[in-house]
């Protein structure tokens, strides 16, 4: 089996859970998901992001020990992802002993290179972000950016990486691999970020100003700086799991793309003898109305608010058919809505009721064959449009266009739903006609066959709403994907249940805008 390790960012522990961390997870459980289908040997790994100077004063500003005020936080990452059907395979914590073994070994190799100095450094420090900051780091008028908080200047004794040295290996790396960053465009930002000469990374802070931290190996007065332990967390979690590094793909916020995991990593690994993944998906960011959800703004959505009322299927199907990989996305209750009435219950839910529902009461509640001469331009029609889609959906999905691939799975529902309608059972089930009995049987049996596909299309977007729809065809998936996505009316003589309310419709209020059509 073909190997396929994918990754999340590991989530920073000085907050609680938002929707942004929620659609992370979900899409890298989707990809995850897929590439199980097409029968590769997935290993899924996410986690959190533990040390640093923010936690470190949180921590404080509640009298508890940093351990302590990670544990806790940290299980509510943990806990999320079962609410959300996530399926990850390992969850590291950068406080995990394996973390940090890992961790001290590349610290002490580079060290032992000569790629790591100690050097007297002044200048200017932001501590919401942890980092080191610089003159071209402001903007035009002077002031620092918001996103730094506050900035202070600094004189003290630090470590330095030799980064500036790889940047022209960085930058030939980059025109080997035009499809490193996923999409194209981001690349072309660390590109055009490249055409300014780096500095050495600092890479330690003194135990006096931060104790949080893993200490380096070789000046015990020093812990290590965030990014250059989170950024191994990736390698750490499977350096003793031969086979599965180098990753294939790491999933992440297109905040963190520049500099961290775009220039830092791929030139730490590199330093350090590893080999690179196969790339970066950079995803974009949810908006509300325009403008970046946040704590501060009181524009930030609980993930779980809407888990809760709704279920994770609908959720995790609203993130993945609204946002085009790579690009901002508004998430508004409205539109979600819109989304789940329209295409969950009226399109989804719709045709899984009709087909229990006609089944019950025109078979016995069991599957009946379709019969091939009582076949017209309807039946043929739709099958003709479920062989589009399928050739379609795989390689959108294989693309990272799971929007586009979801739209393409509801128009063919939809016109499932449409092919009901024409072909009208519920009259032809009052005809004695052997002909009419003949395309009832028909109708059925499309309809069955239908809804089976659709479902084995979006299992990986659904997971808990396909395995319920099967249940109640009395069918069980085989091991082969690619094999479920045949038509060939394997349903005929299954007994089906007489209902399943999948998607209940919300009671219309003020806020609860009506279907689409």
């Amino acid at each position: 089996m073909k190997s396929f390790y994918v990754t999340t960012a590991i989530d920073y522990v000085n907050g609680s859970p938002h929707l942004g961390h929620a659609y992370e997870k979900v899409l890298t459980d989707v990809m995850a998901r897929f590439r199980r289908q097409l029968g590769d040997s997935v290993h899924f790994l996410t986690g959190v992001d533990e040390h640093g100077q923010k936690v470190q004063a949180s921590a404080k500003q509640r009298g508890i020990p940093p351990q302590q005020f990670c544990d806790e936080v940290s299980q509510e990452f943990r806990a999320l992802l079962p609410k959300l059907d996530i399926s990850n395979d390992d969850f590291i914590r950068t406080t995990d002993e394996r973390h940090k073994r890992v961790v001290r070994a590349v610290l002490q190799q580079l060290f032992d290179m000569g790629e790591i100095y100690k050097a007297e450094y002044r200048g200017f420090y932001s501590t919401r972000q942890e980092q080191f900051l610089q003159e071209k780091d402001r903007n035009p008028d002077g002031s620092w950016p918001e996103l730094f908080g506050e900035v202070t200047e600094i004189v003290e004794s630090n470590y330095f990486f030799k980064l500036k040295q790889y940047q022209p290996w960085l930058v030939e790396f980059y025109e080997k691999h035009e499809n490193f960053i996923f999409p194209a465009f981001r690349q072309k930002q660390v590109v055009e970020f490249l055409k300014e000469p780096l500095n050495d990374l600092c890479i330690s802070r003194p135990r006096e100003r931060l104790e949080w931290g893993i200490p380096l190996p070789f000046d015990e007065g020093y812990v290590t700086y965030v990014w250059f332990d989170a950024l191994l967390n990736y390698y750490s979690a499977v350096a003793d799991k031969p086979g599965i590094w180098p990753a294939t793909w790491h999933v992440i916020g297109k905040d963190i793309l520049v500099p961290p995991h775009a220039v830092y990593w791929p030139i730490m690994l590199h330093a350090a003898g590893l080999p690179l993944p196969q790339g970066i998906v950079a995803h974009g960011w949810w908006l509300q109305r325009g403008a970046k959800m946040s704590k501060s703004t009181g524009n930030a959505l609980n993930p779980l608010d809407l888990v809760a009322e709704f279920g994770a299927d609908a959720f995790r199907y609203f993130l993945i058919r609204e946002m085009n990989v790579g690009q901002d996305s508004d998430f508004t209750r409205e539109q979600f809505l819109v989304r789940y009435n329209s295409e969950l219950a009226n399109n989804l839910g719709n045709l899984v009721n009709r087909t229990l529902n006609m089944t019950t009461r025109f078979a016995a509640g069991n599957v009946p064959d379709a019969d091939a001469a009582a076949e017209d331009e309807l039946e043929k029609n739709l099958r003709a449009l479920w062989s589009r889609t399928r050739d379609e959906f795989i390689p959108l999905c294989e693309g990272f266009q799971f929007h586009t691939a979801l739209e393409r799975a509801m128009v063919f529902l939809t016109e499932t739903n449409a092919y009901i309608e024409k072909r009208a059972p519920w009259k032809l089930g009052k005809s004695v006609e052997a002909k009419d009995q003949a395309l009832l049987r028909t109708a059925l049996a499309t309809m069955a066959e239908a809804l089976r596909l659709a479902v084995a299309l979006i299992q990986h977007v659904t997971p808990a709403s396909s395995a319920k729809i099967n249940a109640v065809l009395g069918y069980t998936p085989g091991a082969v994907w690619r094999d479920e996505l045949n038509w060939d009316g394997r349903l005929a003589g299954r007994k089906v249940e007489g209902a399943l309310v999948l998607f209940p419709r919300p009671a219309p209020t003020e806020k609860t805008p009506a279907a689409k059509a």
